[in-house]
């Protein structure tokens, strides 16, 4: 699976679940998504093609991230895609789009 493919995939789950995935641009390394889910849960996350490893630059700010506190996943497949929505308990087989609500 190409890599935009599975973050449009995760994308689209992660706001059927009532949560933003926000595309992050404009610093070097950082993580391509950031992720605010309900409940004031943030996240970060990477999404690479199969088998693909982050670069030197991304394990660095990854490192930097994790050490203010924060998590940070690399994805690069549906497989784990599924393991850290069980993770978060959310709802993987949600396909409509959850309203935030104030």
């Amino acid at each position: 699976m190409l890599e935009k493919t599975t973050e449009n995939y995760f994308k689209t789950k992660i706001e059927s679940n009532a949560g933003l995935c926000i595309k992050l641009i404009g610093y070097v390394g950082i993580p391509d998504r950031l992720i605010l889910l309900p409940k004031g849960r943030i996240f970060f996350v990477e999404f690479k093609q199969k088998g693909k490893k982050p670069r030197k630059i991304q394990k660095f700010v990854h490192s930097k991230l994790k050490n203010l506190g924060f998590k940070v996943y690399v994805i690069d497949d549906k497989d784990k895609i599924e393991g850290v929505f069980k993770e978060w308990n959310l709802d993987l087989t949600n396909t409509k789009r959850k309203q935030l609500t104030r």
